[in-house]
């Protein structure tokens, strides 16, 4: 998790301001893999269509099966004769032309109830794992030109209108080698994909969340790679996007001041969400190790024999 007392305001040239942010209490969230994966894994279920195959389909013609004593297998065969169709097995799986076996249907259970906490729970661990520089170099984000993790940036940056000026911005707080890893991995989609109109897949570049949308959704919105969210509207399938932790994320100033408001800081209960505050940890200090050379556990353990 962050713990960084402080963070520095960037402006468009990313130059450091005179103005500082107080890191968000949600930055020192526990951050839980386990519990970010398997809510990602649920809201996926939550964007599916149902599909099932035609309900007459494999049973469109006349067959019957001819019954024992005929040294053949008592599957159901076409009627009639005079042509190559006749006599060959119908209906069954294995069958040429059958059906197919246990044929899918509609009203299959395809959506997924998932527990408000635990969704909550969800989103705080992926929004702190975008504090930590180690997990979003872990996920493949190229922010080795970036000069502070958590970057924030000031509120104009909301004004923006042209794309140029964003590509500018971009390239002047070192975010931009993490758009060209996405330019360059555009290919082509293995698989059926291609014939359903999603022919080509592309790495995921920054996360630009912001307050107030001033212009800045129609510059962003045309750079590969590059996805915009609005502060309270926090998606963990844009924050951890293929249930892995660790986005990079371009803050602007309004926005991160939100954070403490929209999901509380332990002290305070959240203002937005109701009856919420923050995932309290089961232990203060997860390092066993550490733990385990402590002068007070050491102290009170008998001498090895």
């Amino acid at each position: 998790m962050a713990a960084r007392p402080l963070v520095t305001v960037y402006d468009e040239k990313c130059e450091a301001t005179k103005s500082t942010v107080r890191l968000p209490a949600v930055f020192r969230a526990q951050i839980r893999p386990d519990i970010v994966s398997f809510v990602h894994f649920q809201m996926l279920k939550n964007t599916q269509q149902p599909y099932a195959v035609a309900e007459k389909a494999g049973h469109q013609t006349s067959a019957e099966s001819w019954g024992t004593g005929r040294a053949v297998a008592r599957i159901p065969r076409v009627r009639g004769g005079g042509t190559h169709r006749s006599g060959q097995g119908a209906f069954g799986n294995m069958c040429r032309g059958g059906r197919m076996f246990a044929p899918t249907k509609t009203w299959r259970r395809w959506h997924r109830r998932i527990n408000i906490t635990q969704r909550r729970y969800a989103i705080c661990s992926a929004v702190a794992a975008t504090g930590v520089p180690s997990l979003i170099l872990a996920k493949g984000h190229r922010i080795e030109q970036v000069p502070e993790v958590p970057l924030v940036m000031s509120d104009k940056i909301q004004e923006l209108k042209k794309t140029r000026e964003a590509v500018k911005l971009l390239k002047s707080v070192g975010a931009w080698p993490d758009v060209q890893r996405c330019i360059d991995s555009k290919r082509l989609r293995p698989g059926k994909g291609k014939m359903r109109n999603r022919r080509r897949i592309m790495k995921r570049g920054p996360l630009i969340v912001y307050g107030k949308n001033d212009g800045i959704t129609r510059a962003f919105r045309n750079i590969p790679g590059v996805t915009l969210i609005k502060v309270d509207r926090l998606n963990l399938l844009k924050i951890a996007p293929g249930g892995h932790v660790g986005r990079f994320i371009i803050w602007t100033e309004g926005a991160f001041r939100q954070l403490d408001e929209i999901y509380g800081n332990w002290s305070k209960k959240s203002a937005a969400k109701k009856d919420f505050n923050l995932p309290m940890p089961k232990m203060t200090n997860s390092d066993l190790s550490r733990l385990l050379r402590a002068e007070e556990i050491q102290r009170a353990l008998r001498t090895p024999r």
